[in-house]
């Protein structure tokens, strides 16, 4: 299955600051959106980093309260791990497991085209084994 698959079912929306952000504005969209990390985009969807719940709390435990006032460009992650729409569930879940995150922002053209959580990869996962398995089914008992 391909990064595509899971775009098409949960659509091409992706939540985003700009840069010059207050890691306190972050903070509000990640509670608004109900989602573990947000993507740092410019105003034309240039991808220039990713910042996530657990970079927040690294970073407010050295910093203390005043890091809420800082620019999200303090703390996001500008070397980020991308994948596109071509690439495989399988692939992509194996780079998320071996280097450790969970958000995958999807570029198209050097353009922002999504995002996909290690929740939605394995939520497409699962679907696949359900389908195989209901072919087998449906293979041993002839239908």
């Amino acid at each position: 299955m391909l990064i595509a698959a899971i775009l098409r079912a949960k659509g091409p929306e992706v939540v985003s600051v700009p840069p010059e952000a207050t890691v306190a504005r972050l903070l509000t969209e990640l509670a608004r959106h109900n989602i573990g990390a947000i993507v740092v985009a410019t105003g034309d969807g240039t991808l220039v980093g990713i910042v996530s719940e657990r970079d927040v709390v690294r970073h407010l435990e050295r910093r203390g309260p005043e890091l809420l006032t800082a620019p999200v460009s303090d703390i996001m992650t500008s070397d980020v791990v991308t994948c596109t729409a071509e690439d495989s569930v399988e692939e992509v879940s194996e780079h998320m497991t071996t280097r450790r995150f969970r958000h995958v922002p999807v570029v198209s053209d050097g353009r922002l085209a999504g995002i996909v959580s290690i929740g939605d990869l394995v939520k497409s996962r699962l679907s696949v084994l359900e389908d195989d398995r209901a072919q087998l089914e449906a293979y041993i008992h002839g239908s």
